[in-house]
């Protein structure tokens, strides 16, 4: 199987965005850690330093830091300096991070749909990403390209939709986050693109431009246990899909991607491996839709070569593969090489 390796500038600049991007992820961590400020308040003809910042549950937070005196005042002139000083880093990495996806561009590194990246960037911001939802479907595919190094066919990489496995076993609180409303996902989604609404189908949101987010979960076991999809008034409701459980339990895979604009997107998804067997397994289905059975086996082989020949430390043994029914995984074995 072909595979288009990256260029020598390609490579040089793609480890030059993964370290400015690390670089930026820890200024905004830092810059994170001042959120708020620090006030005096008088009471009893006494000035109190406070330290007030919001919660993750939108309530606004004050503690005493102590009565007006030399120690408390040079508290407060450090932690402005410093709330200053990372908030100028931050900035210069923004500049440094727009620069670089120019770079990337002009070298036609640009990969995940610009509407994909967004989403999966602010569920990132909001703490989601690989806490609760992975990316999963055809969209993993741009993380282990990028990690191999090479472009895959956009013939199998080209999708329409985002498909999120909701970890139930993780939770996630989306109606209660402080950035949402009762609407959960959908209310989230309509901050990249306020179009977004739920469609028909529950577990499905979709914008005008017929781009659709899939919220997928494990089926219950029992079938007749309550189910644990994020809830709320016009909250998705995570739609449950047979073999689920054995992305669930796979090892998180995660990589930097670049978007079509050449900005870098961080993907959390599951080990190629079981991405591979799974795929297989999906496309063998009698009831699989016949062009969608071809897709799932093309992109199982193509995984599953990409990962022989670049990712050599992910080996396909049994003993790393125990998520997986034996017979499913000696089956794709014999199908997929």
């Amino acid at each position: 199987m072909d595979f288009v390796e990256l260029a020598a500038d390609q490579s040089r600049e793609t480890i030059n965005t993964r370290q400015r991007y690390q670089a930026w992820r820890n200024a905004v961590e830092r810059e994170h850690g001042f959120r708020g400020s620090m006030v005096w308040e008088t009471s009893k003809g006494h000035d109190y330093l406070f330290r007030a910042s919001y919660a993750d549950d939108g309530k606004r937070r004050q503690k005493s830091l102590g009565r007006r005196s030399p120690e408390t005042e040079a508290l407060k002139s450090t932690f402005e300096n410093e709330r200053a000083s990372a908030t100028a880093s931050r900035k210069r990495l923004d500049e440094a991070l727009a620069r670089q996806a120019a770079v990337n561009r002009a070298l036609g590194m640009g990969r995940v749909p610009l509407i994909a990246a967004r989403i999966l960037r602010l569920l990132d911001q909001r703490g989601f990403l690989g806490k609760g939802l992975r990316v999963v479907g055809t969209n993993a595919l741009y993380a282990y390209e990028a990690a191999a190094g090479v472009f895959l066919d956009p013939g199998i990489t080209a999708t329409g939709d985002l498909d999120l496995l909701f970890d139930a076993r993780r939770g996630l609180n989306l109606v209660g986050d402080a950035a949402l409303s009762q609407d959960g996902l959908v209310d989230l989604l309509r901050r990249i693109d306020r179009s977004f609404r739920k469609s028909r189908q529950g577990f499905r949101a979709e914008n005008d431009e017929g781009y659709l987010v899939d919220l997928i979960t494990p089926m219950r076991r029992p079938p007749w246990a309550l189910p644990s999809s994020p809830t709320g008034p016009g909250a998705l409701e995570a739609a449950e899909i047979e073999g689920l459980s054995w992305l669930e339990n796979a090892p998180a895979f995660e990589q930097i991607a670049l978007d079509e604009r050449g900005a870098p997107v961080r993907l959390v998804t599951v080990d190629p491996r079981v991405f591979a067997i799974h795929k297989h397994w999906i496309a063998n289905r009698p009831d699989r839709d016949p062009l969608k059975r071809r897709r799932d086996a093309e992109q199982a082989r193509t995984v599953a070569a990409l990962t022989r020949r670049y990712l050599g430390h992910l080996a396909f043994e049994a003993s790393d593969l125990l998520m997986l029914p034996r017979g499913v995984v000696e089956e794709a074995m014999a199908g997929i090489g």
